[in-house]
């Protein structure tokens, strides 16, 4: 399994995105598991890398959670969670997205 954690500096939110991602590996049976982090670092990058905002995971290439709008940039992402908006999926929906449920 490849997971990426594509983010951008000024994002306050893509270290809690690390966090639930590592407890979701752990109740998945894959603690410790390797996720490649990539700063995106301009707009022509965030272009090329299709990068809907920080941040954004993506698990064998695809994003489990992705965004109604094709834009990109270097922006915050917000994610719509059963405890509302937030700036990271929640731990259990990262856990179906590496169990590859919907």
């Amino acid at each position: 399994m490849n997971i990426e954690l594509l983010y951008f500096g000024g994002c306050p939110n893509w270290h809690l995105a690390q966090e639930h991602l590592a407890q979701a590996l752990t109740i998945t049976g894959n603690p410790g598991h390797h996720v490649s982090l990539l700063a995106v670092e301009t707009d022509d990058q965030a272009q090329a890398l299709r990068f809907p905002g920080s941040p954004t995971i993506r698990v064998n290439g695809h994003d489990p959670f992705p965004a109604a709008a094709e834009t990109y940039g270097l922006t915050c992402r917000v994610y719509t969670t059963p405890e509302g908006l937030a700036g990271a999926p929640a731990v259990d929906e990262l856990v179906r997205a590496l169990n590859g449920e919907p």
